[in-house]
């Protein structure tokens, strides 16, 4: 509530005031209020919060979860509530086309959540808490659609340094009432049991000092960001098939301290498996000694990616691509359209500016090494802040007392409970069969091709044969070339390339008459005169499509092969290798564009 009217007051009383619409409603602005559905009386304050943001001239749409699975367990509700929430936060924004959300998060959560993951063991990055701005990729790949960028949603935390106390006021002051929650006095959840021990915590030195290493780890955290991005910048190159190359000569990782260069090799890694979960413990530590020994001799699998010495480098680069043992990265979505034929522009003009603005304004906030604390992970962030004066001994204690309490908590529930029915149901959800795709529709492979495929009517003699006849708009589609393998079904299906896509394609660029497997129906005398005539050209086409895949082949590595998206019909017959030119017949239309969800660095991290 605090948050509503405050940005009510700067889109209508601020330097770039806005007008209000035709109904009242303060341009700009959309409030989204999330019902979780948990509670028999969250409808009732849903439609009540509703009533109140209406009332500050903020249009309001209430979003209410469905959870098809049923409703989470109680000791997993906090965490797949959040989940459900910014699942909502997207479908919403990209219904209405918003680029901006903002969020209430403040200085206390900031406080429970330095708590929570010192309890947890993080080091200076995680301690760092939420940035002012990050960045949400859609899971979902309807966001997507042909030409389109996906900058994702730009998240804005402006209440960050505000106590929940300010916040009281802010609303007591401008007389707004807000709803609470009693699932947030319940001590059986992590973040509640902090919460109301950091609330007998509550002097100001106390407070202030908390804050203060929040601060000094958030510095931290954008001095290594800046470094990573620096080392981005000149030691990786990203190739469009789907995988990276680092130059270990110009990364020099005998320079770079520890931390860096683990969030370093973590941005990498993320970006080409493309999951965002965060690479820890012993992952960790073996990765810095495998990028540390130079020249680099052997393999190593991680994160969903598989790392090993460039062709050709003699070890001085290092080659990361998707690990063909992971399940996820064979992920095929189908791309659907959107659902809502009327696309608001809320924030359109303005997201371009907040992020340049941002990157500017990083470019002076970033310190220099002898400005920031932490980098040396030998001794605990808090020790050393108690040595750098940062923190007195009491808060030093306070702090470590609410550790320890912590922990045990922890443990406890670890002993006491292990969630085995969730994990067998990822299992189960990775080992689904993939969707068919359709000709004309989309899909994400490995959320990083754009693949989509047709049948074209026109086909000129020197791509094969003129003998193509295709109906797209009608009922049939019939390809008549002696190469087609598109079924009647007409849908295909995506996969990884394996070793015998590359054996055929030899075989083809050799012999292509050897193809002769794929007879999909009998032919009149007529049509099969007609055919003949043509045959020689069509085998031709064939080699030489074959030929030239093969060439493209050569330039790329055996390991990041494997990733390259496949197109087969319903019979697993090959159809086309569309990344590198490859297409069984002239008929076929396909195109592949590499473009991943999430860009490398993961977006806007903590620019401001």
């Amino acid at each position: 509530m605090a948050l509503c009217f405050l940005t009510a007051g700067w889109k209508t009383d601020g330097a770039n005031a806005v007008g209000k619409s035709d109904d009242g409603f303060i341009n700009g602005i959309l409030g989204v209020i999330v019902d979780h559905g948990l509670r028999e009386e969250s409808n009732e304050e849903a439609h009540i919060v509703s009533s109140r943001v209406t009332e500050m001239g903020i249009r309001c749409e209430i979003a209410k979860c469905s959870w098809l699975d049923g409703k989470p367990k109680q000791g997993h509700l906090l965490e797949e509530a959040r989940e459900k929430r910014y699942e909502v936060f997207q479908n919403v924004c990209t219904k209405h086309q918003i680029e901006v959300l903002l969020i209430a998060h403040h200085a206390d959560d900031q406080a429970e959540l330095f708590i929570l993951r010192l309890s947890r063991n993080s080091g200076v990055l995680g301690l760092a808490g939420m940035a002012f701005t990050s960045q949400m990729f859609s899971k979902s790949t309807h966001l997507y659609r042909e030409g389109s960028k996906n900058k994702g949603i730009l998240i804005v935390r402006p209440l960050l340094h505000f106590s929940k106390e300010i916040l009281y006021k802010i609303c007591q002051e401008s007389g707004q009432d807000w709803v609470e929650d009693p699932t947030n006095q319940n001590t059986v959840y992590a973040r509640n049991r902090i919460r109301m021990s950091l609330g007998n915590l509550s002097s100001y030195t106390f407070q202030s000092e908390l804050q203060g290493v929040i601060s000094a780890c958030r510095r931290t955290r954008a001095y290594v960001d800046q470094i990573c991005n620096n080392l981005i910048n000149q030691a990786v190159t990203i190739i469009d098939h789907g995988y990276a190359i680092i130059d270990l000569e110009i990364l020099n990782p005998s320079k770079v301290t520890d931390i860096c260069l683990s969030k370093f090799v973590a941005l990498i890694l993320q970006y080409v498996s493309q999951r965002n979960r965060p690479i820890r413990g012993s992952t960790s530590k073996l990765l810095l000694h495998y990028i540390r020994t130079v020249p680099c001799k052997t393999s190593f699998t991680a994160a969903g990616c598989y790392l090993c010495p460039a062709p050709r480098s003699r070890g001085t680069k290092i080659l990361v691509c998707c690990s063909v043992d992971c399940p996820l990265n064979s992920k095929m979505e189908l791309i659907y359209p959107f659902l809502n034929g009327e696309q608001k522009h809320y924030f359109r003009n303005e997201l371009e500016q907040i992020i340049a603005d941002g990157k500017s304004y990083s470019n002076h906030f970033v310190p220099d090494a002898s400005d920031v604390h932490f980098l040396d992970a030998s001794e605990s962030v808090i020790s050393e802040a108690k040595t750098l004066n940062i923190i007195s001994e009491s808060t030093y204690r306070d702090i470590l007392l609410l550790k320890r309490e912590e922990i045990k908590h922890f443990k406890h529930k670890v002993e006491d409970k292990v969630d085995y029915k969730s994990k067998n149901k990822v299992e189960s959800i990775i080992a689904s069969p993939s969707e068919l795709l359709q000709p004309g529709k989309a899909c994400y492979f490995m959320n990083r091709f754009w693949i989509t495929w047709k049948l074209s009517n026109h086909v000129s003699v020197g791509e094969g044969t003129e003998n193509c006849v295709a109906d797209l708009g009608g009922e049939s589609q019939e390809c008549h070339s002696c190469s087609c393998r598109i079924g009647h079904d007409k849908v295909a299906e995506v996969r990884r390339m394996s070793e015998s896509d590359w054996l055929y394609l030899a075989k083809l660029s050799k012999c292509p008459s050897l193809d002769n497997l794929q007879q999909q129906k009998v032919l009149s005398s007529s049509t099969m005169e007609q055919i003949s005539e043509k045959r020689s050209l069509h085998l031709e086409n064939l080699e030489l499509s074959a030929q030239k895949a093969l060439e493209v082949l050569k330039s790329i590595p055996v390991a990041a092969r494997r990733s390259l998206p496949v197109l087969v019909n319903h019979q697993g017959l090959l159809l086309s290798i569309p990344s590198i030119g490859f297409k069984h017949c002239p008929c076929l239309m396909v195109s592949c564009e590499f473009k991943p969800i999430v860009p490398l660095g993961g977006g806007h991290s903590s620019f401001m």
